[in-house]
């Protein structure tokens, strides 16, 4: 697995997708970063500057909340939020950097400034010309399952079909295999069972060949089962993130980098470990 100038994927390790939202609105952690309607580069570069610290792999930057009930906003407020984030980071640190989008406009501004993926949660299927946008760019993706109704007549059937006509379109645009990244779609056009469901199957989606990313973090799902608000739910993602791992997700895209970096790295060591004689 390629994003940006780094190789993936190798001896089974475990990679963290840090948050980093740019939105006055998101459901955990939004107006952080945002001052007076503009977003401040100074806390934003101490915030990634942390989180390499603490073990995070790839930046995760996102311009518009995607919570339950979200307002869309334009292109171009999308573009003015995230762009100026991805230069900052890419002239400061060495780090991969994802740009959390679904509209095609967004994301070729984010590709000229400098993102290595892009990570849709319309799995190429909102922005007709996306898997175009991303093969020129040629950078990498984040093929997340969605859809616009919960009719699955078979579950877990239904969600691999829709990811394979995701999948379509990336082969049809010319995007490599090693440059695909799949996600279960957690808290996406699922029920609270089907969001638990999902995750303990992780393993089917496995079998279609790609490295598999998990975002629970922090999600309702969470909340729902240990009734938390978004600020505790940080043993309940570590739960469903080393849950993960066991059934062979590669990524975690998550807010407290950390806590979950060093939960991986003991359920790595185990997993790994030889077999004694």
């Amino acid at each position: 697995m390629i994003i940006g100038n780094r190789e993936f994927c190798k001896d089974n390790k475990n990679y963290i997708f840090a948050i980093l939202n740019v939105t006055p609105d998101s459901f955990s952690d939004g107006g952080r970063f945002v001052i007076d309607g503009s977003v401040s580069i100074e806390p934003v570069l101490r915030t990634v500057e942390q989180m390499i610290k603490d073990g995070a792999d790839v930046i995760d930057v996102g311009g518009e909340s995607t919570r339950p009930g979200y307002t869309m906003i334009s292109v171009e407020e999308e573009i003015e939020r995230t762009a100026p984030v991805i230069e900052a980071i890419k002239k400061n640190f060495d780090i991969p950097v994802s740009l959390d989008t679904y509209k095609s406009g967004v994301a070729r501004a984010g590709i000229k400034a400098g993102a290595d993926l892009i990570n849709d949660i319309w799995g190429l299927k909102y922005s007709a010309d996306m898997a175009k946008a991303i093969s020129e760019g040629n950078v990498s993706v984040c093929i997340m399952h969605n859809r616009s109704d919960l009719n699955y007549v078979n579950y877990i059937e239904d969600v691999l079909s829709d990811i394979k006509d995701s999948l379509a379109l990336a082969k049809s645009a010319g995007i490599k295999d090693e440059r695909i990244i799949l996600d279960p779609g957690v808290g996406f056009a699922k029920s609270y069972e089907q969001n638990l469901y999902i995750i303990s199957r992780l393993d089917e989606l496995c079998k279609l060949g790609y490295p598999v990313l998990l975002g629970t973090s922090r999600k309702s799902v969470i909340g729902l089962t240990l009734n938390l608000p978004a600020g505790e739910r940080v043993e309940g993602t570590i739960a469903t993130s080393i849950i993960g791992c066991m059934k062979g997700a590669r990524f975690f895209r998550v807010h407290d980098v950390k806590e979950n970096r060093r939960a991986l790295d003991m359920a790595e060591a185990i997993i790994s470990l030889k077999a004694l004689n």
